[in-house]
């Protein structure tokens, strides 16, 4: 009995203990600012997929000339992903469609990018997209930028 209240408490306490971690990454990844929720699907086809795969929810935070994106449901204090400006090419825009729709923050628009040769697509707010778009406008003179 006492040993079976000894692993219950231990179990919550790692629990609380892996939510405390994540909400302090999360605070870290955002305490330096220009962050924002975004979406990601990686090396997807040309043709949309409405059933809603691939997409893998996150924090993307600009960091001088690259967009760094974290995955929210992870441990690791590194981007999954950086995104150099000069090498973003934006290609489409659109809604959700179909299972998408479900699998993405509401309200979100879809942004068809190619980056050093891979398709990916971003989801994000009609406001974080207003920077992203900004952001890409913005680049140094002499940066070559495709926006669509």
């Amino acid at each position: 009995m006492v040993l079976a209240l000894w692993v219950g408490a231990l179990v919550v306490v790692l629990v609380l203990l892996g939510l405390f971690v994540f909400g302090l990454r999360r605070r870290l990844i955002q305490r330096s600012g220009g962050t924002f929720d975004c979406s990601l699907r990686w090396d997807v086809s040309k043709e949309p997929d409405p059933t809603g795969k691939g997409w893998v929810y996150g924090v993307a935070r600009y960091s001088g000339d690259r967009v760094d994106w974290f995955r929210v449901f992870s441990y690791d204090p590194r981007p999954r992903r950086a995104l150099e400006r000069a090498s973003i090419e934006v290609v489409a825009r659109r809604l959700p469609e179909g299972e998408e729709e479900l699998a993405l923050l509401s309200d979100s628009v879809v942004l068809g990018c190619l980056h050093r040769g891979t398709r990916l697509e971003l989801a994000m707010s009609e406001d974080a997209l207003t920077g992203f778009l900004a952001w890409l406008e913005a680049a140094p003179p002499g940066q070559r930028v495709n926006v669509a």
